[in-house]
């Protein structure tokens, strides 16, 4: 059986394709779990809690990323688009499984998922879930940031034209909507504003942000990490979001990861503010 690529920039071990997009989502998960052990070692925690549990949430992401993937129309998607969304999934149910290997996986989805295992994880071994999300956030955030270079070699998550120094090129096959129109973007000279790279960037600042008030913030209760991590990627997808030319939009036209990183920062800031600000009720006289 011949070794088939797709689109994915990769290399073949005999009949079996590895893609440079799974490399880094692989280095990614492992410098993630490699952070959140030093981290549960630093609280006393058990470290074969990180490891065990890491391989079942890389799972759960996955098919969690997946099915985000699958359920979304993003723009410039149609039934005669291969892989893109719904409106090809839907006639073709079996790409929705095998065609993963042609690319196509959402964060919120892996989120989701994660979260979910992690819930039953906790529960199941009777762990602290304030604490333990606190552990995930730092190696959540910066396994993010490094997981977005996979983008670059996909040539996805790209943004509006640019002439700035950094700004990257984008093939004909990975254009959408109006970028098309190659006269007014000539593929050899128009250059895009490289929104996986803004990201990444503001996520390895959160990172910072997230270990310091791990070890300096002394008001800190369990489960703040966590919450602090919702608001600050939330804001960073809110930005995002809005300079993609390939979101999938609702009805009114709001992205809708947008409206999903609105919700995500409200109610971290919500719960972090009920948590902090709320005082105990006077004693009865």
């Amino acid at each position: 059986m011949p070794c088939d690529l797709g689109l994915q920039p990769g290399f073949c071990i005999g009949p079996l394709p590895v893609r440079f997009y799974g490399i880094i989502i692989v280095t990614a998960a492992l410098i993630g779990g490699f952070i959140a052990t030093r981290e549960a070692r630093r609280l006393g925690e058990n470290t074969d809690r990180i490891w065990d549990g890491l391989i079942f949430v890389v799972i759960a992401g996955i098919v969690g990323a997946r099915l985000y993937h699958v359920l979304s129309t993003p723009a410039g998607c149609a039934e005669n688009v291969p892989f893109c969304g719904w409106p090809w999934y839907r006639n073709h149910p079996l790409d929705a499984i095998i065609g993963i290997t042609q690319g196509g996986l959402g964060i919120f989805g892996a989120v989701i998922g994660g979260l979910i295992v992690v819930l039953l994880y906790v529960r199941r071994y009777k762990l602290s879930l304030g604490r333990y999300l606190d552990i995930a956030a730092p190696a959540l955030i910066i396994a993010q940031a490094i997981g977005r270079w996979g983008n670059l070699i996909n040539q996805e998550l790209y943004g509006p034209a640019t002439d700035l120094p950094w700004g990257i090129s984008i093939g004909e096959l990975y254009r959408y909507g109006e970028f098309r129109d190659f006269t007014r973007y000539p593929l050899d000279t128009t250059r895009f504003h490289p929104l996986f790279l803004y990201e990444s960037i503001i996520n390895v600042v959160g990172f910072i942000v997230l270990v310091l008030l791990a070890r300096k913030w002394r008001r800190k209760q369990e489960g703040d990490l966590i919450l602090i991590y919702m608001i600050w990627y939330g804001i960073n997808r809110i930005i995002v979001e809005s300079l993609r030319p390939d979101a999938w939009t609702l009805a009114g036209g709001l992205p809708t990861a947008q409206l999903i990183s609105i919700g995500m920062a409200v109610v971290g800031a919500g719960l972090l503010i009920v948590r902090h600000v709320r005082r105990p009720a006077p004693a009865a006289k």
